[in-house]
């Protein structure tokens, strides 16, 4: 799909933004419900989870750290992160990392058709501090270490094969990975105030055994072309990986990253900012930069992981902020499509959907405590845009 330079920003509580050297208010876009809503309409009052969604939609509470997962022996992780859906024969499977340190690793739930838990288990054990990662097309999770010389391990959803560490993925403070089918490459983020756009190809397409990691380079502007070099060094040591390239470009905390239709978005949380990059014409540029917000309150403040839907939204959430996830949609809209109260000490993570479309995973990583002992793992259901 293709999207402007940036993106209109929908009103919140009479706020405006210019964007792209244009003034946009509540009215100028494309018929929300209400000035500043989105296509979802307004949020409601907090539900007995205490979360607002739009009318139509209802929450539950799938999993909470430190409790066995209902209908299941399994203690959920604590901290939960990243995650990602599978689909189970006629049911599906959610993923979700654990950041904490030591340990870390990464869960998964199993539902049946109609959305019963069937049963919970562990997939990685023995990490550290595992932060987002991505899904490949050959259904396996990747789970990314947020740490110095962090590895990505390869994970079973199913639990059934054991982890792999990916070492030719480079070492450096992993975030998040997006597989493009296209290219044939993994695109991966990094979570340093200095950090680096990385692709990695596979000697192999469906094999992360062997292969070239390759480092974004550009100049210093928010928008233009950009190429890719080769890391001489992927193992991050003696030298860093961010710091092995000349001209390589330099990202203020990478953090969510997926990839849709030639083009890949990726968060950036140290500037609150989202690049698109079109990878057939190979030039970036801004999709969303809350220092742009003139007036009033910007709408997505903290960005974190990011997902899509086949409609061509993108749902981000937020780390703080007010604790919402938005939606951006394709032409052009942001707004709130979800919010939690009462726990501002926390951040959202791991949005997902389900293989249908039809639900949103998710996870409050600190609930109402604040502690990562407190975290707690929703499902949303309603009529999302097909």
């Amino acid at each position: 799909m293709e999207r402007r330079t940036f993106l209109r920003a929908a009103a919140v509580g009479g706020s405006s933004a210019v964007l792209g050297g244009t003034l946009w208010r509540g009215a100028a876009y494309a018929a929300p419900a209400q000035p500043g809503t989105g296509p979802y309409g307004a949020l409601g009052a907090p539900d007995t989870n205490g979360v607002r969604l739009p009318s139509g939609f209802t929450s539950r509470v799938i999993a909470r750290s430190g409790q066995t997962v209902t209908g299941t022996s399994y203690t959920w992780h604590n901290a939960p992160d990243g995650g990602a859906c599978y689909a189970d024969d006629t049911g599906w499977i959610y993923v979700s990392n654990s950041e904490i340190n030591p340990s870390g690793g990464a869960s998964a739930v199993r539902f049946s058709s109609t959305g019963a838990i069937n049963s919970a288990y562990r997939v990685l054990s023995g990490t550290r501090q595992n932060c987002a990662g991505g899904r490949t097309p050959w259904n396996t999770w990747l789970s990314c270490e947020e740490v110095s010389l962090g590895y990505v391990y390869e994970t079973d959803p199913w639990g059934v094969q054991p982890a792999v560490r990916r070492d030719a993925m480079g070492r450096f403070k992993h975030e998040a990975a997006a597989a493009d089918p296209v290219r044939k490459v993994v695109y991966l983020t990094e979570d340093e105030t200095n950090g680096r756009f990385y692709r990695f190809i596979p000697a192999t397409w469906g094999d992360l055994s062997a292969g070239k990691l390759q480092v974004m380079v550009a100049g210093s502007a928010t928008s233009g072309s950009f190429t890719w070099a080769d890391i001489p060094d992927p193992d991050g040591s003696p030298t860093t990986t961010r710091t092995q390239v000349s001209g390589s470009k330099s990202f203020n905390g990478g953090e969510g990253c997926h990839y849709a239709d030639d083009t890949v978005w990726f968060t950036t949380k140290g500037d609150n900012r989202v690049w698109q990059l079109n990878l057939t014409a190979n030039t970036y540029e801004l999709a969303y930069d809350d220092s742009l917000v003139t007036s009033g309150t910007a709408p997505l403040t903290g960005v974190d992981n990011i997902t899509g839907t086949s409609s061509g939204d993108l749902f981000v959430a937020e780390d703080g902020g007010t604790m919402e996830i938005c939606v951006i949609t394709p032409d052009d809209v942001i707004a709130p499509f979800l919010r939690i109260d009462g726990q501002s000490a926390s951040e959202i993570t791991g949005p997902a959907f389900s293989p249908d479309g039809t639900r949103l995973y998710f996870s409050s990583q600190r609930g109402t405590s604040g502690s990562s002992s407190g975290g707690i793992t929703y499902e949303v259901r309603g009529p999302f845009r097909g």
